[in-house]
């Protein structure tokens, strides 16, 4: 008998064990707010026809890029991707800047596999 209720005690701690873990990872792989992810579709269905389709696909697109890159590096991304647009010196550096191009390149990578898988 005590080794019965030894074992529902491992198997109970087990189980705690895992939710947690389960729990930590999916906070990891879920790190970007509602709102960048809203953003990304509404602006991913006028670029891909507004229907039910394109929700799916693009849905499943941020979910991807996010399950790619953390969300401070998207963050740089679209940063860059927005000020690179500005006339002049401030623009220009964001033009040719390394660090840059290098957030720039992890998120193009991220929207390729996306689009792969999704599209």
């Amino acid at each position: 008998m005590a080794a019965v209720g030894s074992v529902r005690r491992i198997v109970a701690a087990l189980s705690v064990l895992t939710a947690a873990t389960t729990m930590a990872r999916a906070e990891v792989i879920n790190d970007y707010p509602t709102s960048a992810r809203a953003e990304y579709v509404f602006g991913c269905l006028k670029a891909n026809g507004e229907t039910r389709q394109a929700i799916e696909q693009c849905s499943c697109s941020i979910d991807i890029i996010a399950s790619i890159i953390p969300y401070e590096r998207y963050v740089s991304a679209e940063t860059v991707l927005s000020m690179a647009q500005v006339r002049g010196n401030l623009g220009g550096q964001f033009r040719t800047s390394e660090q840059a191009a290098g957030a720039l390149n992890d998120l193009r990578r991220a929207q390729a596999e996306a689009e792969v898988r999704c599209f």
